[in-house]
């Protein structure tokens, strides 16, 4: 029974020597390259026995060792907690990356956030212009096609060739736009310019001024503010815009012979040449470079609000600073009066006919928006043009001046009121 039982010892010793020999293999790698670094004390006789097992092991230690059990033990340990320890510079390099990145983003929504201070930004301005004309008197007239053309490239870096497509399958919307301003607007044009005359008694050349802003095409600053209140409908608005501005070499000398009287001969080459440059080439070479580039348009992005924003407060006090002895006349708290009173009905108007009109349509309020812009907003720098240009009497160019800024300073601040509703 003891043979027995001594032979099955013996066939079990291998299997556990080897398994033995495995893990003694292993640590031995492990506490040569390892083992220079402890320093617990340790005695020389352990030594010998780790050297019998294969360890290369110095002939005159300068430490002690106290058992070869011991430091294996030791060694192991040491490489369990060597592998569990975190890499401290790793973390260092994880943490400031995305601190940077954080940085970044904040950076990028404050910039893309910059829009919400434009009519601040334009009332200063306003403010500015009055006070001290010289700081926008530098903004000529030469400044004003590359600046609107600049708010038409943001446009069309925001939006895609599907945009205007989709617009041009909306004709009733674009016909009431048309509407609204070749019709809505001449209409109250004419009844403030008589309401000036007969009720206020100012000057018969001041109603003619209002008429001939009543005139004119729609202002390219409509399709700016359509964009940041409802950037899809954006180009619904550029394409109004672009239609009443291309018709308008027939319509505005027409409507200022009917209602003015005297008939204006527009340049007919110069209108399609400001079509050209300010709407249709900024939007293409936008669209473009969204198309084809979109790493670079998602870069530029970022800095177009906070550019759009100084660009339409250079275009809101230029005007007033080198008008401000028209706006600062005696009769000039009345003429602003009346514009406000003019450009506000056109907006309510603008409004309240689109809902009569379209109050099936699923988007109504962001139709409502546009075509309220669109009838509110017009070309007065066409007009203000067209008075020093056509007319001999300075007092018509006054109108058209106030009506610059009071129509920005109206428009924006709808912006303003409508982007907090919708939040």
């Amino acid at each position: 029974m003891s043979v027995v039982n001594s032979r099955t010892l013996q066939i079990q010793r291998p299997d556990i020597s080897q398994s033995h020999n495995q893990k003694i293999s292993h640590v031995r790698k492990f506490c040569n390259n390892h083992l220079s670094v402890l320093t617990p004390s340790r005695s020389f006789k352990s030594f010998s026995e780790l050297r019998s097992l294969g360890f290369s092991m110095p002939l005159k230690p300068n430490f002690h060792c106290a058992s070869s059990r011991f430091l294996v033990s030791r060694c192991e340990s040491q490489k369990f907690s060597d592998s569990l320890e975190p890499d401290h510079d790793q973390n260092y390099v994880t943490n400031s990356s995305q601190m940077v990145e954080q940085k970044e983003a904040s950076i990028v929504d404050m910039l893309e956030q910059s829009n919400s201070l434009l009519p601040h930004i334009v009332l200063a301005s306003t403010l500015l212009a009055l006070v001290h004309p010289p700081s926008f008197t530098w903004f000529t007239t030469r400044y004003y096609a590359p600046a609107l053309g600049f708010l038409m490239f943001a446009v069309g870096v925001n939006s895609s060739e599907k945009d205007f497509l989709e617009a041009f399958n909306m004709p009733a919307a674009i016909l009431a736009g048309y509407v609204g301003q070749f019709v809505v607007k001449p209409i109250l044009g004419y009844l403030f310019g008589i309401i000036s005359v007969s009720v206020f008694g100012l000057p018969t050349p001041i109603g003619a001024g209002i008429m001939l802003v009543s005139c004119v095409s729609g202002a390219q600053l409509s399709n700016y503010a359509t964009f940041l209140t409802d950037p899809p409908m954006a180009p619904l608005s550029i394409v109004m815009t672009s239609m009443s501005t291309a018709t308008a070499v027939f319509v505005t000398p027409l409507l200022s012979l009917l209602l003015i009287g005297k008939r204006l001969p527009v340049d007919v080459k110069g209108m399609v040449s400001s079509i050209m440059q300010i709407v249709v080439a900024p939007i293409a070479a936008g669209l473009l470079l969204n198309r084809l580039f979109p790493q670079i348009s998602g870069v530029i992005r970022p800095f177009l609000p906070p550019l759009s924003v100084l660009v339409t407060a250079c275009c809101v006090g230029a005007p007033l600073a080198i008008n401000v002895d028209s706006v600062m006349s005696p009769f000039g708290v009345t003429v602003v009066s009346l514009i406000i009173a003019f450009h506000l009905s056109a907006f309510v108007v603008g409004y309240y006919f689109t809902g009569f009109v379209f109050h099936k349509a699923s988007d109504l309020k962001a139709l409502q928006r546009t075509l309220s812009y669109e009838t509110g907003m017009q070309s007065s720098l066409l007009a203000l043009a067209l008075a020093n240009r056509f007319f001999k009497d300075p007092l018509v160019a006054v109108p058209p001046a106030i009506s610059t800024v009071i129509m920005s300073l109206m428009g924006f601040s709808l912006v303003m009121i409508w982007a907090k509703k919708k939040e």
